[in-house]
């Protein structure tokens, strides 16, 4: 059994930060529930440095081989969403490699996300972001590389459920899609197919919601969009239910609801971090407290 309740203490930074660091962050084995800081104000609005600075990176345990740390992005976004995790990541001395996910359908996305693994020698932390979360949890199944899965306000589903059925009731995405995407066809798309751009507006307001607004509105132009597939292929494997896990969840998520994401963590059994506030693109706004958690993975690698 894991431990009931573990706090992670920050070193090395100036006392307000890690003031506000310690406010943050608060972690629980699934037999306890997460639990959520309640000093939620100053550090849910405050832009973390861009240098890491907590532990538990660099590791120390001389001798060990690093694992790689592979990142896989999800709908509406691209590689870039992972900069600063990778510069972090990077600056600790870890390969960190932030890949393309094709976004088409959950089981071609996975299979190429995995054959992109089975090219990574040594262990492997693999880390997914909203649907990025779908999409590592059927690509690690088969790789024994990889050692740890983290899920950053992601989906995490079983065997025959869809990525579009967890984003939980009160998602901003259970609207009427109409009111939601730009819908855009595209060669060779399954029947009834199509690419989802998200209105401007459901970006800016839903998605990115904690992020200056100009900063949303760069990424609203430069979204990816993604086909109406990756959200009703079926889950063909589960691999948390063999793969240590861990599960960064923000309350101000509004993609993917964060009682929809206690859920998934409670059964994957996954070491679960509760950011107070945040967005569905914290992973963007603040990239170390991110990092924070995928080095506890990280660390976890033997």
């Amino acid at each position: 059994m894991r431990s009931a309740r573990t706090c992670r203490r920050l070193r090395g930074v100036a006392p307000a930060v890690a003031l506000a660091a310690a406010a943050a962050f608060a972690v629980a084995s699934p037999a306890t529930g997460a639990q959520t800081a309640t000093a939620a104000g100053a550090a849910s609005k405050a832009h973390w440095s861009p240098a890491l600075t907590a532990e538990p990176l660099p590791c120390r345990s001389p001798g060990r081989v690093k694992p790689t740390v592979v990142l896989v992005h999800g709908a509406w976004a691209d590689t870039s969403s992972w900069n600063g995790e990778v510069s972090s990541l990077r600056r600790a001395g870890y390969v960190a490699r932030a890949i393309a996910n094709p976004l088409r359908n959950l089981t071609d996305d996975a299979a190429s996300v995995a054959d992109f693994l089975r090219t990574v020698s040594g262990p492997i932390v693999l880390v997914g972001h909203s649907y990025g979360g779908s999409v590592i949890t059927n690509a690690a199944a088969g790789v024994p590389n990889v050692k740890a899965l983290v899920y950053v306000d992601a989906a995490a589903p079983d065997v025959g459920e869809t990525t579009g059925g967890l984003s939980g009731r009160r998602s901003a995405l259970s609207a009427d899609p109409a009111s939601l995407y730009d819908m855009v066809s595209y060669p060779g798309a399954p029947r009834g197919a199509t690419d989802l751009y998200l209105k401007q507006d459901v970006f800016v307001r839903s998605f990115a919601s904690d992020l200056p607004r100009d900063t949303a509105l760069r990424l609203w132009a430069t979204q990816r969009p993604a086909s109406t597939s990756a959200f009703t292929t079926p889950s063909k494997a589960a691999a948390w239910k063999t793969i240590p896990s861990w599960y960064f969840i923000s309350t101000g998520d509004r993609i993917i609801t964060p009682s929809s994401e206690r859920f998934m963590a409670h059964r994957a059994r996954s070491k679960v971090t509760e950011f107070p506030g945040g967005s569905h693109l914290t992973l963007v706004s603040h990239p170390d407290a991110v990092t924070t958690v995928i080095g506890s993975a990280i660390c976890s690698v033997r």
